[in-house]
């Protein structure tokens, strides 16, 4: 197998956002095909055993096994790379597999995180239950503040790790602020960019160190696969990352690996498309419910920051109705859009976030992540936004609102 002839660095670097989108990473068999090829395979035979023997030893390059690399799954590798900026990237079996391999791969006992206060709840379980296990403590500071970032660090913090926009709260961080204060402290900054991508924000050209994703969400963008990326320096990612990774074994199927790089192809049309069609849902929900969530309108407290970050508020996004009671009626009564947990899909889903994806945290953890009770998050997606308006407009207009 070869490389196609147009992926040279020197070529690709020249490439526009979309071009790398579409063809970054391609690598081509003698066989010519278009579409790249799934190498379903575990193993790889040698032609004779001192070429095993190089490879082992990192003497010859070419596959192994993969857990370690696989064709497809590296060409996703690859394409995420382009498209972040990024030297190089590693992908993994999923989200939560992203966050905590490139959490753990660098922190031992002793060492201490400062996070965001809004966070997905896994993410956050993480902090609680996993890292503390091995002596790794940390601080939750309230991430639109500036000040508390600085005023949280300690002589043994080794990382900052946060998500803009935050799930569900919509917090947005000041990137180029946050990055500069960890880089002037030798601290690694860890940037969950999931409801963003590389298509609406790009972390590393505000200082950040990694960026991780799950790409089950808008990467993929159909809701069909679960994946994960962390993508940084070649030092950080092969020198920490990739050792942890091939180890422990957090690795992307290369079926997986495959269907994600058949969304990258359209995720920049869907991410602008669907921010289109929330900016319009946003406006319509701001004139009916008692609070909106969400960077792109100008009412939003962070909105100038997130436009300077942002080429796009994408496509998430989160209202405030009275109570739990209200929120699940609002949901129940909804004909069109989906009751669902997911997000990033081309569909519209919406969820109860206090009783599904942060319910783990439980209410006092909720209460200082920002996730309140009559907190309702909607994913919008491709349907005709007025069509989406339409069937909101019903379900809000029958629980009196």
């Amino acid at each position: 197998m070869k490389k196609h002839s147009g992926q040279d660095r020197s070529l690709t670097s020249r490439w526009r956002a979309a071009t790398r989108a579409v063809r970054g990473g391609t690598w081509r068999s003698e066989q010519g095909e278009t579409s790249e090829a799934i190498f379903l395979t575990s193993g790889y035979c040698y032609d004779d055993a001192e070429t095993v023997a190089a490879r082992f030893a990192g003497e010859a390059s070419g596959m192994q096994y993969s857990r370690f690399q696989n064709p497809t799954v590296q060409m996703l590798e690859e394409r995420i790379a382009l498209m972040e900026g990024a030297e190089a990237c590693k992908v993994q079996a999923s989200g939560m597999a992203a966050m905590t391999s490139a959490l753990l791969c660098m922190l031992s006992g002793g060492d201490h995180v400062v996070a965001g206060r809004a966070a997905f709840g896994s993410c956050r379980w993480i902090l609680d239950n996993v890292l503390n296990r091995f002596g790794i403590t940390h601080s939750i500071v309230d991430a639109r503040d500036n000040d508390a970032w600085e005023k949280a660090i300690q002589s043994n913090t080794k990382a900052f790790f946060f998500e803009t926009p935050a799930n569900p709260t919509m917090d947005v961080v000041d990137l180029a602020h946050v990055c500069g204060l960890a880089r002037a402290h030798g601290i690694t900054t860890v940037v969950d960019n999931a409801f963003a991508t590389p298509v609406l924000q790009r972390p590393l050209e505000f200082g950040a160190d990694v960026v991780a994703y799950s790409a089950t969400k808008l990467m993929d963008g159909q809701g069909r696969v679960l994946a994960g990326a962390v993508c940084g320096t070649d030092e950080w990612i092969n020198g920490k990352l990739s050792p942890f990774q091939r180890n422990t074994g957090p690795v992307c199927s290369p079926f997986n690996a495959w269907v994600v790089l058949k969304g990258l192809e359209t995720l920049d049309l869907r991410a602008h498309r669907q921010s289109e069609n929330a900016m319009k849902v946003a406006r319509f929900l701001e004139k009916r419910v008692p609070r909106i969530l969400y960077p792109g309108l100008p009412t939003h407290p962070q909105h100038d920051l997130a436009m300077s970050q942002m080429t796009a508020a994408g496509p998430i996004f989160s209202f405030i109705l009275e109570d739990r009671a209200q929120a699940m009626a609002m949901l129940n009564g909804l004909e069109l859009a989906d009751i669902s947990n997911n997000i990033g899909d081309s569909r519209t889903l919406l969820c109860h976030p206090a009783s599904t994806t942060h319910n783990n945290m439980g209410p006092v953890g909720r209460a200082e992540a920002g996730v309140e009770e009559g907190m309702v998050r909607i994913n919008v997606g491709l349907e005709d936004p007025q069509d989406i308006i339409d069937d909101l407009d019903q379900a809000l207009t029958a629980v009196g609102l």
